[in-house]
């Protein structure tokens, strides 16, 4: 299987990090740095300790100016740092984009007056079409914009788009007529009216979308950027309080000295969550960007936190928990016919079926009785399926077979003057029908002779996936237009918990109406026009690749590769950006612990010399207990990067077990690591100084 799309660069890739690196000083001025207010404050605190090391330099500062550079030196750095990440996340996705821009040209089109493959046509280039012109694409042409197929059908290489090597079919009519700019047809010719005018493409909008640097943020993104701005205003007001009450205490101890600026802006900094702050940017577009490696594209950041927050998933039985494609297991005569005599029968009835079904059929018949033709008889009249009659087969040598549904074959064999139905025949069919299977009744004129088991093959592993969504409080609904006895048998077979059978638009829409105003977050897939309003009203919306125009506007997520199943993928990856954005703010949050222990004992000391028992580090001076506080928290953004563009292990498990687990790992390590990280510093700076 080849990739056209490039693989994934490691996050140390050296052109990835020349490219963040320089993308991060940019970000440094305050016009790009005002959207992250946490580090726009760390910002001014470092240009602060930057006056301070000026003044100590000159004198004017009674503080050693290798501590008030150094801490200004660690200040910069906390910002670097910060932006950096956001840089990295952003410079995995623009390196995608470039990749997808590589497959741009600019192709010549066949503009066509109307829908005719015989009529003449003007050559333009793509960049002229507009959105309701006629094109005419043939063999080893490039189709040049989106488009639906309005005229034929031909095979379509869409590795361009999804990276799979495997062509597709797209045909005028149904839910697989979108085709996509810069894919190329293989063979037959086909006639597309464009549905995009330029730079409107799906090719344009996965570039704009990938890149990731104008992503909006999501709901609970600007309610966790509003509680570190509330705890950033906090830590101000202590801080700012802090300098008056040190210059009371000197004035009523009658010893030490005041706290001074460089002091309390340290404290300031180490006390904001400033790790969360720097880390939360990356979270959001590295999210974006492992969705795609899925080959999946999401219109917006929303999109996959609700994804995070779905506890309703509604699944398509056909392609997403089943193959697809139903096969004939089984020939089961009535009414006294034997086995051979329902083969031979329904051999003939499908010998112009060329749909899987028709040539499982076949192939059966071949396989298991050793019948032999596979071409119809000369001069034999073809009778298509048809919604109307639900019938096909063909009429030769005077004799009529047809393989269809129970009703409609019983309803045609009447017509033909067939009187008495086998009296085995609803035992048979309802059997079949409660086993899960489709039953097709097989008749040559008014005779029936048996019935065909079409069994769908539920997909191996599926119902592992559902006791893992299970886990987590998800509920599974099928959607399916079978009968309601096939349909309990399907969704008992792949353990769902619900399914909706003989489903229609207006139905779908009503049950995510339903369990919207339950309090339920909904998510749905669906690829065919039909879908569009569910689609529409569900919170995420998962829409086939290859599905309909309309069922790929009304979406908010596009599957690129077209495999309903993504749609569990995404859900696992909407809840690993919530877990990670959870994680890394409980790590954040719990390291001021640490941080209380080493700088409040050092900055009050000469004050209140009691304040050294709460040295419980060991820490070697009050300047370096400050100083190895800073340091680590600017070191520990860098190394917490990986963490934020990889994302915390999804683990399915309740609400309840994920939130004990996590405070386990991240807070109580939130607490550790910084006593052993601040001790290790201060070791080090210690020797140097």
């Amino acid at each position: 299987m080849s990739k056209h799309i490039e693989p994934q660069k490691s996050i140390f890739n050296p052109e990835l990090m020349k490219g963040a690196l320089i993308a991060s000083l940019v970000k440094l001025d305050p016009r790009e740095l005002w959207r992250n207010p946490v580090m726009l404050c760390v910002e001014i605190a470092s240009v602060i300790t930057l006056v301070t090391f000026a003044m100590s330099l000159t004198g004017a500062n009674k503080e050693p100016a290798w501590f008030t550079g150094t801490v200004s030196v660690w200040l910069w750095l906390t910002v670097i740092f910060a932006t950096f990440a956001e840089a990295l996340a952003e410079g995995r996705g623009k390196a995608r984009a470039a990749s997808l821009r590589k497959s741009r040209t600019d192709v010549t089109a066949k503009l066509l007056s109307k829908p005719d493959f015989k009529s003449a046509f003007t050559t333009v280039g793509a960049s002229q079409l507009h959105k309701g012109d006629l094109i005419l694409v043939e063999a080893n042409e490039m189709i040049a914009g989106d488009g639906d197929v309005v005229v034929g059908a031909a095979l379509v290489n869409e590795s361009a788009v999804t990276g799979e090597s495997a062509p597709v079919i797209r045909e005028s009519g149904g839910d697989r007529s979108a085709v996509t700019g810069g894919t190329t047809v293989i063979s037959s010719s086909i006639i597309v009216q464009i549905t995009a005018n330029p730079g409107e493409t799906f090719l344009d909008r996965m570039i704009g979308l990938i890149e990731g640097a104008k992503r909006r943020k999501t709901p609970n993104e600007i309610a966790l950027e509003v509680l570190l701005i509330a705890l950033t205003v906090v830590f101000l007001l202590v801080c700012a309080n802090i300098s008056p009450l040190s210059i009371y205490s000197v004035k009523a101890a009658g010893q030490g000295t005041p706290v001074s600026l460089t002091i309390l802006v340290a404290l300031f900094v180490c006390l904001a969550p400033t790790t969360i702050a720097a880390l939360l940017p990356a979270i959001g577009i590295a999210g974006m960007d492992r969705l795609f490696q899925k080959n999946v594209i999401a219109l917006s950041g929303r999109a996959i936190e609700a994804a995070g927050d779905v506890n309703v998933l509604l699944l398509d039985k056909t392609g997403t928990i089943t193959h697809g494609n139903r096969q004939a297991v089984a020939f089961v005569p009535v009414g006294g016919h034997t086995e051979q005599e329902v083969a031979e029968a329904a051999l003939m009835s499908s010998l112009a079926d060329e749909t899987p079904e028709g040539r499982s059929v076949v192939e059966l018949a071949k396989q298991k009785y050793g019948l032999t033709r596979d071409a119809l008889p000369a001069g034999a009249e073809t009778i298509a399926f048809s919604a109307e009659t639900r019938l096909s087969g063909i009429n030769t040598d005077g004799k009529q077979y047809r393989k269809g549904a129970s009703d409609s074959s019983i309803a045609f064999v009447k017509k033909l003057g067939g009187k008495q139905l086998p009296s085995d025949l609803e035992e048979v069919v309802d059997r079949i029908a409660r086993g899960g299977a489709t039953p097709l009744v097989v008749s040559r004129d008014s005779e029936i002779f048996g019935v065909i088991n079409l069994k769908d093959i539920v997909k191996s592993g599926i119902q592992e996936r559902f006791l893992q969504l299970r886990s987590m409080g998800i509920k599974t609904i099928m959607i399916t237009g079978d009968n309601p006895l096939t349909a309990a048998a399907i969704a008992a077979e792949a353990q769902v918990d619900d399914f909706l059978a003989q489903a229609k638009p207006e139905e779908k829409l009503r049950l995510i109406k339903e369990h919207q105003d339950q309090g339920f977050m909904v998510a749905m897939t669906g690829d065919g026009t039909n879908d569009a309003p569910a689609l529409a009203q569900a919170d995420v919306a998962v829409a086939m690749n290859t599905g309909t125009q309309p069922a790929r506007e009304a979406a908010n997520i596009i599957d690129l590769d077209s495999n309903p199943t993504k749609l569990l993928d995404i859900v696992e990856v909407g809840k690993q950006i919530l877990m990670t954005r959870g994680n890394l703010t409980t790590f954040s949050i719990s390291n001021d612990v640490a941080k209380y222990f080493a700088i409040i004992p050092a900055m009050m000391l000469s004050i209140y010399p009691q304040l050294g028992v709460l040295n419980v580090m060991h820490l070697a001076s009050p300047y370096s207990a400050i100083l190895s506080a800073v340091i680590f928290n600017a070191i520990i953004i860098p190394l917490l990067v990986p963490l934020a563009l990889k994302g915390t292990k999804f683990r399915p498990m309740p609400a309840e077990k994920l939130l004990i687990h996590n405070l386990l790992i991240y807070g109580v390590g939130g607490i550790i690591a910084p006593f052993i990280g601040i001790k290790a510093i201060d070791i080090v700076v210690g020797m140097i100084v």
